[in-house]
């Protein structure tokens, strides 16, 4: 529809997921330096395959009008779902920050509750000039800087001076490892930045880091004196998964997604820790 100078395509969607992206996308170059004051209105027919998701992704226009008050923007992030260890990765950051995602709503956080929200740089809005004063703060106990967590304490930091807002309405798409083998090494290398980055009293989960190592030594020892402790263990691992699933409201088909994937998450996070610690004693002895 054309009035004036302006343009609106209205565009009906039903589960075309898989196109809308490149759709919209096209859709932006084709009206680039058109000179029409342009308008996208999506009209989701009841997908069932996340379109409506997809769609909020591209939402620059709902933060467009809130920068001047409101700089700093974390983007929230819809995963792609379609096998079982697609879903666990929903789950984990559903169940790991209930703060928000028990209620997504428009809201915003400081550095007191920073680790109770989702955050990172997959889809992060800034000023130049505060990312640039946050930057100063990074530090890693890691020689490898390819192994760091390289935005939590920038991200911490910005928290510090800036709250950070987060919205449903400003989302990205995150295709998460679905493959095996893609999953257990994106488990091991979360194990080794989980260390790097919350290793410090100034993160909640620290308390979790430090008791993690004398908790699975002690475990590994008892494991290769009895055997039967190392599958009993995973075993426990899954069903305490699916116990919190069940405390947080979550449904049957998730309880079964938690009890199965959990233990391979763990057992992978687990050995990145491990190696998160080896690195920081080697960065140690060589300084």
């Amino acid at each position: 529809m054309i009035l004036g100078d302006s343009l609106s395509v209205v565009m009906p969607v039903y589960n075309e997921g898989n196109h809308l992206e490149g759709t919209i996308d096209a859709l932006v170059t084709a009206i680039d330096g058109s000179g029409f004051e342009p308008e996208l209105v999506l009209v989701d027919d009841g997908s069932t395959d996340g379109s409506a998701n997809i769609a909020r992704a591209s939402a620059l226009r709902f933060v467009h009008g809130r920068l001047h008050a409101e700089p700093v923007w974390n983007g929230h992030v819809y995963v792609e779902t379609e096998s079982l260890l697609g879903d666990f990765w929903r789950l984990l950051a559903e169940l790991a920050w209930r703060d928000y995602f028990d209620n997504p709503r428009t809201t915003s956080f400081g550095f007191a509750e920073f680790d109770r929200f989702p955050k990172g740089t997959t889809c992060f809005i800034a000023p130049r000039d505060l990312l640039q004063a946050a930057f100063v703060h990074f530090r890693s106990g890691y020689a490898d800087i390819r192994l760091a967590n390289d935005d939590t304490p920038i991200l911490r930091a910005l928290a510090a001076e800036e709250r950070i807002h987060i919205s449903p309405e400003f989302a990205c798409l995150y295709a998460p490892r679905t493959t095996v083998a893609g999953f257990l090494r994106h488990s091991v290398h979360r194990g080794v930045v989980f260390v790097d980055g919350h290793g410090t009293p100034a993160s909640r989960f620290f308390p979790y880091v430090v008791a993690f190592f004398p908790v699975s030594a002690a475990l590994t020892v008892l494991a290769l004196r009895r055997p039967l402790v190392a599958p009993a263990a995973v075993a426990a691992c899954g069903i305490a998964a699916a116990s919190y699933g069940v405390r947080a409201g979550r449904s049957r088909r998730e309880l079964g997604t938690l009890a199965l994937a959990t233990p391979l998450y763990a057992v992978a996070h687990g050995v990145g820790m491990w190696r998160g610690l080896a690195e920081l004693v080697r960065n140690r002895v060589r300084t």
